[in-house]
């Protein structure tokens, strides 16, 4: 690909590792702690608080805990939608009803359980809260590499939304530099338990 150093997927595999393996040695309490903190940093966001609906996502294993953060933006009054992954890695979407009507998916996800509203949905966002394993002071971000929020990040710019996009992190998952391809998509900000990080559009 013009433009793309020689290697740069072999990096991104190898940072991947490396992240996934940081993340392996938090313990239960770490994990419980930094949850409640990057929900009160997150909802602390003007992105976030002015927004009607928020496309999010239920977090699992050991990803920055989501949880308290979905609740509360629900408890605010915000529709809050939540990924189903489709046969073909894109995303449909449903609305977050509760804690209850989660139901168990394929490779170990959390769906939600009412109706699917089609992979548009996600054009009703004001903000969209992206999963990751780390970001750099760009903004670029370094997903888990299965492509489906490529796909949605694609699809918006397609429909000409623009929406607060925003990455949920660990601390010292922001990093020097990540590794880029032509596909990947900058975010607006990054938040972690420590506090929010803003790059320029």
């Amino acid at each position: 690909m013009a433009g793309v150093p020689a290697g740069t997927p072999v990096l991104k595999a190898s940072l991947r590792r490396e992240l996934l393996a940081a993340r392996a040695t938090l313990t239960p309490e770490q994990l419980t702690d930094s949850a409640d903190a990057l929900a009160r940093t997150a909802l602390t966001l003007p992105e976030l608080s002015g927004a009607r609906t928020v496309a999010a996502y239920v977090s699992v294993g050991r990803e920055p805990g989501t949880r308290a953060l979905l609740d509360a933006l629900r408890a605010r009054g915000v529709r809050v939608l939540l990924p189903v992954l489709l046969p073909d890695n894109d995303l449909d979407w449903a609305v977050y009803e509760s804690p209850d009507r989660l139901l168990k998916a394929g490779r170990g996800l959390l769906e939600p359980g009412g109706p699917r509203l089609g992979p548009a949905a996600v054009l009703d966002a004001g903000a969209v809260l992206l999963p990751g394993l780390a970001a750099d002071t760009r903004g670029m971000r370094l997903g888990r590499g299965g492509g489906s929020y490529d796909r949605v990040l694609a699809r918006l710019t397609a429909a000409g939304a623009h929406p607060a996009l925003v990455v949920l992190l660990y601390g010292h998952e922001v990093v020097a530099r990540v590794p880029a391809e032509p596909h990947d998509h900058p975010v607006d900000a990054v938040v972690t338990p420590a506090g929010t990080r803003r790059f320029g559009r």
